[in-house]
């Protein structure tokens, strides 16, 4: 089975258009016998941003070698992983705050990185990340589209090799049907689900 670890940082939950265009790629590889799927909703985490003794905490197992503690499962799950899904919607030129919480505390040497003379090399298991978002300008070309950026250069970092993003682009623009610019993304979600 291919380890799928689908992370939901949409904020909206069951309002949010990115979490639509996302469970329509998730219904089409489940129908698919060999992807396992695990689910990991941001919003019911606990997740901490580093400050004061979370952070000192941190430092202190990772000193000891302690990668077994608790609050390194998400960077062993997210390590073990095949394949890797973001759904977060576009806010304040990239993605939520909390996928960043999220994205920092995967960051653990000896885990998802290692480095040696020559510097950072990733050691996560995945061969691709794919990044689904919604967007209520058309940011397609835009410098001040800064999600799908980071992102990239985060698989880089943790060693994944392929990245891939949609974005339902211009929902907010009132120049089409948000409806039509979702249905065109989904079809394209269902194109890349076939050789995921």
């Amino acid at each position: 089975m291919i380890k799928v670890l689908y992370i939901d940082c949409c904020i909206r939950r069951e309002l949010s258009r990115t979490r639509i265009l996302a469970e329509s790629f998730l219904k089409l590889i489940e129908n698919n016998n060999v992807y396992k799927i695990e689910k990991l909703c941001l919003m019911d985490e606990p997740l901490h941003y580093f400050v004061d003794g979370f952070f000192e905490q941190r430092e202190r197992l990772i000193g000891e070698g302690r990668f077994d503690h608790p609050r390194f499962r998400y960077s062993h799950q997210f390590q073990g992983a095949d394949k890797i899904i973001i759904a977060a919607p576009f806010w304040d030129l990239s993605f939520p705050a909390l996928l960043k919480v999220y994205i920092e505390n995967l960051c653990v040497e000896g885990i998802t990185f290692g480095c040696d003379e020559t510097g950072t090399f990733g050691t996560c298991r995945a061969d691709r990340l794919l990044y689904l978002t919604t967007r209520g300008d058309d940011l397609s070309d835009s410098p001040l589209e800064m999600g799908a950026r980071y992102l990239e250069a985060m698989c880089v970092f943790f060693g994944i090799k392929r990245f891939d993003y949609i974005a339902a682009d211009g929902m907010d623009l009132g120049l089409e049907a948000p409806q039509a610019i979702l249905a065109r993304a989904i079809q394209k979600a269902s194109d890349l689900a076939v050789n995921f």
